[in-house]
């Protein structure tokens, strides 16, 4: 696996993937798309990795859509007699349901702006860490189009009421109001500060038991993928829950309580520095990149 258009670093279990087209402000193109799903699916049966990191090089995140290519793409001939432009867009929504399907903790670290697109590839992270000045907006509207295969995403971080307020006025919003909103959940004061706040996050991630974290993840999609609620298949639910609790006791969970009584870290902790967060997101790396190990 080579890539022309992302940055992947691996340590500590956990998989850095920057966003890495500085001249489009890391725009998604269909080739930067095609290299974040084979990513995606690499770390979906790797079962070592315990933790999803994406962020944008160059200070920015990603402006979302690349409009250069969107003439080309009402050009392109019909294949099979699907419309191309149905089957371009369709496709980074399976790219979108994979992120949100990893099995790891997803986090998305966003400066400068999340454009469009860009803010919908956020919106996939369970958790989302911005500087105070980034910018978001759902902008495809300004441009007669709509926040097709972001909408539902979208929606099911801010809620329909937020997400129709940015996608039919094409607000911009900070880092600070996108918190007020709930789409970001910690906030920076700039770009170093940023380092810092995501090796505290990390280091929370790193303490868990990476298979509870995985089982959790499991659990809480059901109200996606099973259709449970309250009213309907909770009993279902609760079962399923429980068997995944017991997995838990016969696994990490005897050492997560062994260091608990012991005081001390469970075996499977580990500690970053901001330093090391720096260096993972390639601040120091020439543009080429690497494959995950």
């Amino acid at each position: 696996m080579t890539f022309d258009n992302l940055l992947v670093q691996r340590e500590h279990g956990i998989l850095w993937i920057t966003l890495h087209h500085p001249a489009t402000r890391n725009a998604l193109s269909p080739d930067m798309v095609a290299e974040l799903s084979q990513t995606i699916a690499h770390a979906a049966q790797d079962s070592s990795v315990r933790a999803f990191v994406l962020r944008g090089s160059a200070g920015f995140f990603s402006a979302g859509g690349n409009v250069g290519n969107f003439q080309s793409r009402l050009q392109a001939n019909a294949d099979d007699g699907e419309d191309p432009v149905v089957s371009r867009n369709r496709a980074f929504g399976y790219v979108l349901q994979a992120l949100t399907t990893l099995p790891m903790p997803v986090l998305a670290v966003v400066e400068g702006a999340a454009m469009g697109g860009g803010m919908g590839l956020a919106c996939c992270a369970d958790m989302v860490l911005a500087t105070e000045d980034a910018r978001f907006a759902l902008s495809e509207t300004g441009l007669g189009l709509i926040p097709a295969q972001i909408a539902p995403f979208v929606q099911a971080r801010v809620g329909r009421r937020v997400a129709l307020r940015l996608g039919l006025s094409g607000e911009r919003v900070s880092g600070a109001l996108a918190q007020q909103l709930g789409l970001v959940d910690a906030l920076a004061a700039d770009s170093t500060a940023l380092e810092a706040l995501q090796a505290q996050w990390l280091n929370r991630i790193l303490a868990c038991g990476p298979q509870a974290n995985r089982l959790l993840k499991a659990l809480l999609s059901r109200d996606v993928a099973g259709g449970a609620s309250v009213d309907h298949g909770l009993g279902e639910w609760l079962d399923d829950a429980a068997l995944r609790f017991a997995q838990c006791m016969r696994g990490e969970g005897a050492e997560g309580i062994a260091a608990f009584r012991e005081r001390r870290a469970p075996s499977w902790s580990a500690t970053l520095q901001a330093a090391d967060v720096a260096r993972l997101h390639g601040r120091d790396t020439a543009s080429s990149s690497s494959a995950p190990a």
